[in-house]
């Protein structure tokens, strides 16, 4: 059984501001962290912006030249959804786009293990509505950051019909690790 302390791997899908956002955040927490997004530039730009940022904290002396040397390393960077097989959960920060968010899923579960946890980063579309589409509802959650990821501290939880609560209580313990205050919400339009 999986608790939040089996979390060693996460994977983010979109290299986009909010996932470029939501690795660096993860990385910074000691998570080893696979990016993955099909376009290559967006990976290369995502790691370059995830740089400035680090370098910000550094001369604003947050975080030494070796930690930003460590979460950088932390983190890899890849365009196929089957390097996200080893991973214990998945952060889905694609595109608000519900069609494409249900391919994404059904690819990843495909190589997914079988305890491992998706999260949407989805900030309006319904979560037992994605979970539906998948294998595995009750380890299927919405995990909302707030733009700009590394800065605001809030991240919204959004439980579906069918989420465990073991998966809820695993998701609140990742958040808080990453340095986020949790803020529950229901499962409606715009949560």
């Amino acid at each position: 059984m999986t608790t939040s302390l089996d979390i060693k791997k996460i994977g983010v899908i979109g290299a986009g501001q909010m996932g470029n956002g939501v690795a660096q955040v993860a990385a910074a927490a000691g998570y080893e962290v696979i990016m993955m997004d099909q376009i290559e530039d967006a990976l290369t730009g995502a790691m370059a912006t995830i740089d400035k940022n680090l370098g910000r904290m550094v001369k604003k002396e947050k975080i030494s030249e070796a930690e930003k040397g460590d979460i950088i390393d932390r983190i890899q960077i890849s365009s196929k959804t089957t390097d996200l097989a080893d991973c214990d959960l998945v952060v889905e920060a694609a595109t608000e786009n519900e069609e494409i968010k249900h391919i994404i899923f059904k690819d990843l579960e495909k190589v997914l293990k079988e305890d491992a946890i998706i999260a949407s980063n989805t900030s309006s579309i319904s979560i037992t509505r994605l979970a539906s589409k998948t294998t595995r509802p009750d380890k299927f959650i919405g995990m909302h950051f707030m733009n700009p990821v590394p800065i605001m501290k809030l991240v919204e939880i959004i439980r579906g019909i069918a989420t465990s609560d073991k998966t809820y209580e695993i998701i609140k313990e990742v958040s808080e690790k990453m340095g986020k205050v949790v803020a529950t919400s229901n499962d409606v339009p715009g949560f």
